[in-house]
């Protein structure tokens, strides 16, 4: 998807802002306990690009699919002068889309749904969104099989809940040409009898929705982006969650393990995974925070 300009008090922004070690399905994990919750795998590509698999079903979430540098650094954002992606794919983007099931797609700024991606997926792949806004953009683009996720929906067994997301705080919601550019977005609750459920909050601060859904669904996984991405004319107004928001949710999900991304991969995220990594240890939650490199699956 391509950037446009946008003018904000000297903020011309196309904001498109916001693992596979093996590419395959892997297999259920077995429970000899039948009461203990069956894990869920969830491969970390690059940015929020993963395959997140529950038994049979894997879903594709946020495909970014392009080579290092393939895009201009993001208008109007801290380092802009950085092309995009900055790192390459871990493995080939024909592998990352091999045998998934559907695709979710949070909203289509051009780091969770990019050129490449659209010309790789299948025209019928199922594809899950948020809005009819978008549903109408990739149909357009050629996708014959496209599903707006109003509230929840069933797909081979496993049900998608949509929250609600803010990709910003309300200061910067409260500028009409920056609440324009950021748009919509969403999270996804996916759950299947038998296994934990996991909470993908998507680009979004910290909200009452996201409170919301995790007291409502308690998720047992909670993915977060936690890139602290920031405009250039809201410095330290960031548009990610960041550290202290991978603190928060193991205080406020004290049974839940928590998956930091979004990192790295783009020129506008300010928290490196390094950095996370030395602030989980300093606070003591290194066991409940995964900070996963490219290319990682993890288990849980």
């Amino acid at each position: 998807m391509n950037c446009k300009s946008i003018s904000l008090v000297g903020l011309a922004c196309a904001l498109v802002l916001s693992g596979c070690s093996n590419s395959k399905k892997p297999q259920a994990p077995t429970i000899s306990n039948a009461n203990e919750l069956k894990s869920v795998a969830y491969q970390h590509v690059r940015n929020a690009t993963a395959r997140v698999t529950y038994g049979t079903t894997t879903f594709l979430v946020d495909p970014m699919l392009a080579d290092k540098g393939a895009y201009p650094g993001f208008e109007g954002t801290y380092r802009s002068e950085i092309r995009n992606p900055r790192l390459d794919l871990p493995t080939s983007a024909q592998d990352v889309i091999e045998d998934i099931d559907a695709v979710i797609i949070t909203h289509t700024h051009l780091d969770h749904w990019d050129k490449v991606a659209q010309e790789l997926l299948p025209k019928g792949t199922p594809i899950f969104v948020q809005d009819d806004s978008d549903a109408k953009l990739i149909k357009s683009q050629g996708f014959l099989n496209v599903r707006t996720l109003s509230e929840t929906i069933n797909f081979q067994g496993v049900t998608l809940h949509k929250v609600k997301g803010q990709h910003a705080s309300d200061t910067v919601f409260s500028i009409p040409q920056a609440a324009k550019a950021l748009g919509n977005v969403m999270g996804v609750v996916l759950k299947s009898p038998g296994y934990k459920t996991t909470y993908i909050a998507g680009d979004t601060v910290w909200t009452p929705d996201v409170s919301k859904a995790i007291d409502l669904h308690t998720p047992e996984i909670i993915v977060l982006n936690t890139g602290a991405a920031e405009l250039s004319s809201f410095p330290n107004d960031p548009i990610l969650m960041g550290k202290s928001d991978a603190l928060r949710a193991t205080q406020v999900a004290p049974r839940a393990d928590v998956i930091a991304v979004h990192m790295d991969t783009l020129n506008h995220c300010k928290l490196s995974r390094s950095e996370l990594r030395h602030f989980v240890v300093q606070q003591k939650i290194e066991t409940r925070v995964r900070i996963p490199n490219d290319g990682s699956t993890i288990t849980l």
